[in-house]
């Protein structure tokens, strides 16, 4: 939590004084300045005073104007230079959400700051587009960088890709390349990836694109797919709902999981309620199709062979492949003893 060196609400108020009514009247509305945090939309003003949402602008920009014009604001540099320096120490380029968290969790204390940022010559605000979130600039060209940089990481990662926090706060730094040393470091790094709207951390602190849903999950097959790929080997469905409770906080009923998990083609039946993840290349179907496949992409195999090649694809005992093999349509035995497709 950022320590504020001044009151916001104190230099607020004395701004304001250089206000006629109206015009403090329409800022305070505006940003959220009186004893509501709720803003006030342009129209809402407007029809208080009875006048257009333009004209409710025009007298917004004129105060805002004003302010900056007064004594008062001059008198207040050091407040703006010091707002400055928190941004600096956020790297220069701070997601509004983020920076505005900082200072605490009273949301009229942080409009206040909000809207001494609007005044202040020092901070530029781009405003949220399809790539970025509301953010506030003290570097530009610094900004520049970032944003350049974001974009490069988004276009190098595969739609589902998943890659853990420390490798992928090491990635981003590496991709934006010379930096003051100042802003070299992984806190920085993190506040700028919060920036971007494409990037995201699941709840297992693993990056990746934000529309993905390995990144937002939000059902059973989601969870019950970061639950196995965490563990890193097959689980059997009732370890994965009891997994799903345990890493999410969320009630997965043991037989709807497995219906869940049936239906994904995400997931590979291994072995008795043993499931995988197909991405790690295991053969789907039935023993008998998964015996199907190795004949075809090996050629006849010893019965020892075969074994070995289902048990690396399914959990099963020897004498569950030796009976499959036994099918007649679709498999023979060799003169030489080895076994191949009809």
């Amino acid at each position: 939590m950022a320590t504020l060196p001044f009151k916001p609400k104190q230099i607020a108020k004395q701004l304001l004084g250089e206000l006629p009514d109206r015009a403090r009247d329409v800022l305070i509305g505006r940003y959220g300045l009186g004893t509501s945090p709720k803003k006030q939309t342009l129209e809402a003003i407007g029809k208080k005073y009875g006048i257009t949402r333009e004209r409710v602008r025009q007298i917004e920009n004129y105060a805002l104007q004003s302010i900056r014009k007064s004594e008062t604001f001059k008198e207040s540099n050091e407040i703006f230079d010091s707002l400055g320096k928190m941004i600096e120490e956020f790297g220069g380029i701070v997601s509004e959400a983020d920076f505005l968290d900082s200072v605490g969790k009273d949301d009229t204390i942080k409009n206040h700051i909000n809207f001494l940022l609007v005044l202040g010559d020092l901070f530029i605000r781009r405003k949220e587009d399809s790539d970025f979130h509301h953010r506030w600039i003290v570097d530009e060209k610094l900004a520049d960088q970032i944003h350049d940089s974001l974009h490069a990481l988004y276009k190098s990662l595969d739609d589902d890709e998943l890659v853990p926090e420390g490798e992928f706060v090491a990635q981003f730094i590496k991709e934006v390349g010379d930096l003051n040393e100042k802003y070299r470091n992984e806190e920085i790094a993190r506040r700028w990836l919060g920036i971007s709207k494409k990037l995201g951390k699941n709840p297992l602190g693993e990056w990746g694109k934000a529309n993905s849903s390995n990144v937002r999950a939000k059902g059973m097959r989601d969870y019950a797919y970061l639950a196995i790929k965490q563990h890193g080997s097959p689980m059997h469905f009732s370890e994965v709902a009891k997994t799903i409770g345990k890493l999410f906080d969320r009630k997965a009923h043991v037989a709807t999981c497995h219906n869940e998990l049936i239906k994904d083609k995400r997931f590979v039946l291994v072995g008795r309620g043993l499931y995988a993840l197909s991405e790690w290349g295991y053969t789907t179907g039935v023993v008998k199709d998964v015996i199907s496949e190795i004949l075809s992409s090996n050629g006849p195999l010893t019965r020892e062979e075969l074994i070995e090649k289902v048990r690396n694809e399914r959990y099963v005992k020897d004498n569950t492949i030796i009976v499959n093999l036994q099918d007649a349509k679709l498999f023979r035995k060799t003169k030489d003893g080895k076994y191949s497709l009809i």
